[in-house]
């Protein structure tokens, strides 16, 4: 690459920081960055990201600074808002810290949007958290924001400033086709996924099957019936996240019943909270692919969660971001 297209390729105003919801991602993004505009010496190197200073005070407040200097700068910052609540306001303060330093454009880069969940008022005096943190973002002062996989994309309308929707597809997909499966079905766990299922299930060239789940309480599920013939076939449960893993492991448990073969399960947000990862090691699924959009050290450990990297997409995302290009091409899967 010749130098004249390195200085198109990556400004020298350029910055990304991260808070501490997802180091090794944003590590990786950097890397990938580096990677993708090959040698810069002449230019602000991306192999590590901005140094930034986040503190606990002994009563719990939070302190962040940036070290660098990123006036002018077009900054990226990486951080998901999962729980705890720490992580929302180190974003928050992040957003806030460099606005205040004269940062000309200040980029959430938010792998997983934690809250999307409480995207409604399914009752009475509840709250639609995920728009109360949508604002928050616009108003602490982020001018724009990349994420993946929202749990309804309608959350996208949520924001008052531009969204960039990526989706995980791009890296799931290519893994479950190199498995080569005969007698394929794809699953969806309820009908939110069925969309989203029947467009993995068309690029596979597989069966479509719908799961009519209810749920009598949060975190708690049941499966009732199953729409579609299972038996003696392959299947690949798609979902956007597992948390309890109760849902994921009664799919599989009731798809086993009916007839099923071998059963494999994708989802892009590994939350798996309390014992989630123990109830998949004993559970009858073979294989579950998830990506690294959420920091799990423990999934490292695991025997049948393999770990899928989103950093070549992240870093695609934000570097066409910083040179104003279209990503258009990176929403064009053939999946959503």
């Amino acid at each position: 690459m010749a130098i004249t297209e390195v200085h198109r390729v990556l400004k020298s105003n350029f910055r990304i920081a991260a808070g501490r919801s997802n180091m090794p991602l944003a590590q990786r993004i950097a890397a990938a960055l580096e990677k993708k505009v090959e040698e810069h010496n002449s230019l602000n190197c991306v192999e590590q990201l901005s140094k930034t200073i986040i503190r606990n005070f002994s009563d719990g407040e939070l302190w962040v600074k940036y070290e660098d200097s990123i006036r002018g700068g077009d900054l990226f910052i990486v951080q998901s808002t999962h729980a705890p609540a720490e992580n929302i306001w180190e974003l928050l303060m992040l957003i806030d810290a460099a606005r205040r330093a004269s940062a000309e454009r200040i980029t959430a880069v938010i792998p997983y949007f934690g809250y999307a969940r409480q995207d409604r008022k399914d009752q009475p005096r509840v709250s639609i958290t995920a728009k109360l943190l949508a604002n928050l973002i616009a108003q602490s002062g982020a001018d724009h924001v990349i994420t993946m996989d929202l749990h309804v994309p309608q959350i996208q309308g949520f924001f008052d400033v531009p969204l960039d929707h990526l989706y995980a597809s791009r890296v799931l997909m290519k893994n479950l086709k190199n498995l080569n499966l005969p007698d394929l079905v794809v699953a969806s766990p309820d009908a939110g996924g069925a969309k989203t299922a029947r467009a993995y299930a068309k690029r596979l060239d597989a069966g479509l099957i719908l799961i009519d789940k209810r749920r009598p309480a949060h975190n708690v599920s049941e499966v009732f019936n199953i729409i579609g013939d299972p038996r003696d076939k392959n299947v690949i449960i798609i979902d956007d996240l597992i948390d309890t893993g109760g849902t994921f492991v009664a799919c599989a448990k009731a798809l086993k019943d009916a007839g099923a073969k071998n059963i494999i399960g994708a989802c892009t947000h590994p939350v798996l909270s309390g014992q989630a990862i123990e109830k998949i090691e004993n559970s009858i699924v073979s294989q579950v692919f998830v990506t690294d959009t959420m920091y799990k050290p423990e999934l490292e450990q695991s025997s049948k969660i393999k770990i899928l990297s989103t950093a070549e997409l992240f870093a695609e995302a934000i570097l066409r971001t910083h040179n104003n290009e279209s990503i258009t091409s990176l929403f064009d899967d053939g999946v959503h």
